[in-house]
């Protein structure tokens, strides 16, 4: 005689195992793409996302990779031109790198990163050399980015006081470890190097100031 308590452990197995099938079987590949179901894939992803024509190709040759190509009525593969189909798209407006430069570059600006930072973000999304020098931040625009991450990580003057009587070594570790933060985020290090050597607030507004009369203001985002 089969007790109760076998009989159920053998049920819970049976139902697990056939909601594991179930599930698989639910879940069924995607279908070939064919070229309006590409075409549809990148209205979609442009639509949600600000991008560039490099980063939507990119996406659609992996989108085939992963489902493959639909065949055409004689059984033979679709061919898809990826290249016209997002050069449609940058005709149409719906991918601008001009745009996605720009408000990228003002991103990471106000966020405190540096020339550097902003050059390798915009050519990493396929952006052109010739886009990327011309969203490049001026001197002006370094410099408040530079303060800017430095108020962040209080750093140099904005780091409160400083208490008399330091160890050497690890007043040079600090310092250090701040130049590397700073050098990280993409800033210049004459930049660098006068805001930690600021003697107060008041002489990086001065600085700041002094590049923005220069360039009249142009040079901020």
């Amino acid at each position: 005689m089969v007790s109760r308590k076998a009989n159920s452990s053998s049920s819970g197995r049976g139902t697990g195992e056939d909601s594991g099938r179930e599930r698989q079987v639910g879940k069924r590949a995607k279908p070939p793409l064919t070229e309006a179901a590409l075409r549809d894939l990148a209205l979609h992803y442009a639509a949600r996302f600000a991008t560039t024509a490099a980063r939507l190709e990119a996406y659609l040759v992996r989108k085939i990779r992963e489902r493959g190509l639909a065949d055409d009525g004689n059984g033979r593969t679709v061919d898809l031109d990826i290249p016209a189909l997002v050069a449609r798209l940058v005709e149409l407006g719906y991918v601008d790198d001009d745009a996605y430069a720009r408000m990228r570059a003002r991103d990471l600006g106000a966020r405190g990163y540096g020339a550097r930072r902003v050059d390798e973000s915009l050519r990493h999304a396929g952006v052109g050399e010739a886009l990327r020098q011309s969203h490049a931040p001026g001197e002006a625009a370094s410099r408040q980015a530079a303060v800017l991450m430095a108020k962040k990580r209080r750093l140099g003057p904005f780091g409160g006081s400083r208490p008399q009587g330091d160890d050497p070594l690890l007043a040079r570790k600090a310092h250090e470890k701040a130049v590397a933060a700073m050098l990280r985020a993409g800033h210049h290090y004459d930049h660098v190097r006068f805001v930690l050597a600021a003697a107060s607030e008041q002489d990086v507004e001065q600085w700041l100031d002094e590049a923005a009369d220069q360039e009249g203001h142009q040079g901020l985002w």
